[in-house]
């Protein structure tokens, strides 16, 4: 009998070590995914609108700064160009 009782047990133990199946742990991590976005603060409208006009603002700066570097190289891949076009007549 009291083997019994401990080959109970064990199987009690074994079976609560089994992992769920998946779709009771996919269910778990999606209750957790909208328990953590209820915990979210939000951002207000007029801040999104601020912050949007800082990344624009940013991005134009950026923009303006690479084209003005992107011309002065070229200005001065055809000041190269055109110097070894002379330098190559010479000699």
């Amino acid at each position: 009998m009291e083997n019994n009782k401990k080959a109970n047990a064990e199987k009690k133990v074994k079976k609560s070590d089994k992992k769920p199946n998946i779709f009771v742990r996919m269910w778990g991590k999606i209750k957790e995914v909208f328990s953590e976005l209820k915990k979210v603060t939000w951002p207000t409208f007029p801040t999104v609108l601020k912050q949007l006009g800082a990344v624009l603002l940013t991005v134009l700066i950026v923009l303006v700064l690479i084209m003005f570097i992107d011309l002065g190289l070229q200005q001065g891949l055809k000041l190269i160009q055109g110097s070894g076009a002379i330098i190559s007549e010479v000699l």
